[in-house]
């Protein structure tokens, strides 16, 4: 009986160090877990800081690439146009100092300079149109590019559709500027590039984004073989403007069978 006694009151010892052995095992395990988990929520968290962090540089330095772009073309049309006029205003005018001067070459000089002081007006004001074409600024995305569109139609050699359907909010104006300036660099390529006949442009509202697709007939070029490989500076400006309004772009092209790009914003 007393054996019977002892055998119970042991195994009831055994049963309870086994409990507190699992219960202390188990206790560790839940800690170790927790610790990796909250270590893992730390890692996700430090992650997705630094891809935030990555983005933003990105975005600053996309911006300041485009600015720089900018730059350098109007420093380019200013020394190209407008400045080498003015050398010759310039020239036309001491020409009239020099003595005795018949009036023939008075009238001839003079008109000289009256002529280059007009096409000098005319490329400032084209200078200035490139810069923030009004139509744009005054009344908003979608008649700027149907002003563009119309002059590229009036050449008569390329046809260009566009069929806007959605409403850009007027607060995007800073956006709505890159926007365009996207649209001018695809049209420019299809013309002096793609020797494209015929331009395919539309907007419209997908989900919470604006989508725009934009295509050609030209002689395109071939996509897959080019990869991640940038086709060009106007193509690295619109990757650049793209990152700066928080999109995505799609470029599919073959060739000999034109381009077709699709954006949002």
């Amino acid at each position: 009986m007393e054996t019977d006694l002892l055998s119970k009151t042991n195994q009831t010892g055994l049963i309870i160090i086994t409990g507190i052995f699992l219960m202390f095992f188990m206790g560790t395990i839940l800690l170790l877990f927790f610790h990796y988990s909250k270590k893992k929520i730390f890692q996700k968290e430090l992650e997705k800081k630094e891809l935030e962090n990555e983005y933003q540089r990105d975005l600053i330095l996309a911006t300041l690439e485009v600015q720089e772009t900018e730059r350098k073309r109007i420093a380019q049309d200013l020394h190209d146009d407008i400045s080498s006029k003015l050398n010759i205003v310039s020239l036309n005018s001491h020409m009239l100092t020099t003595p005795d001067l018949t009036h023939q070459e008075i009238t001839e000089i003079t008109g000289n300079i009256i002529n280059m002081i007009g096409k000098t007006l005319n490329n400032s004001r084209r200078l200035a149109h490139d810069l923030l074409p009004p139509v744009l600024d005054k009344f908003g995305l979608d008649a700027g590019i149907e002003e563009l569109c119309f002059e590229i139609n009036s050449t008569k050699s390329i046809e260009v559709h566009y069929n806007n359907r959605v409403e850009f909010n007027e607060e995007d104006k800073n956006k709505h500027l890159h926007v365009f300036r996207i649209i001018q660099e695809l049209t420019n390529n299809s013309i002096k590039h793609g020797n494209a006949s015929l331009i395919s442009l539309k907007f419209e509202s997908v989900e919470s984004k604006i989508v725009c697709t934009y295509s050609d007939n030209g002689k395109g070029f071939d996509s897959k073989a080019i990869g991640n490989k940038k086709t060009g500076l106007g193509m690295k400006n619109i990757e650049s403007r793209i990152i700066f309004l928080g999109g995505s772009i799609k470029v599919n092209s073959a060739v000999n069978k034109g381009i077709n790009v699709v954006f949002n914003f």
